[in-house]
């Protein structure tokens, strides 16, 4: 099971945890029970990947993608540039989501991070050194 979440936070830095929401999926439901999940962080070379995650129905695992399972169990995606595999430590009902609080066990680098996204007024934005705040 996959989704596109629309934030990740880091929450604590010693031990490394991070978190996210799930909402309204089967996807969600699932990894919302998940004892250990993998978090990819994806730039703007893997925009379709990220958008047919993001679409409900899409194919996410077929022959398409370029997947393995870990011997761990989770679905790793070969073409994202860092991949975080954590263990969920805490679930917390918020509304109709679930904030999941996941303690980082271990990184993967794959590649090359390329430019980062932001999801914003419904669309994807890169961000380069023109969006610096100086």
């Amino acid at each position: 099971m996959g989704l596109t979440a629309s934030s990740v936070a880091s929450v604590s830095a010693d031990p490394d945890v991070l978190a996210f929401s799930v909402s309204g999926s089967r996807s969600a439901s699932v990894l919302a029970t998940a004892p250990t999940v993998l978090v990819h962080l994806m730039g703007s070379a893997q925009l379709d990947v990220i958008r047919a995650f993001a679409t409900p129905g899409a194919e996410r695992f077929g022959t398409a993608m370029d997947w393995e399972v870990l011997p761990t169990g989770e679905p790793l995606l070969r073409g994202a540039p860092w991949v975080l595999r954590c263990e969920v430590l805490h679930r917390v009902p918020a509304g109709r989501s679930t904030l999941l609080a996941a303690a980082v066990l271990d990184v993967r680098q794959q590649g090359p991070a390329g430019d980062p996204l932001v999801y914003r007024d419904r669309s994807f934005h890169r961000l380069g050194a023109h969006s610096l705040l100086g």
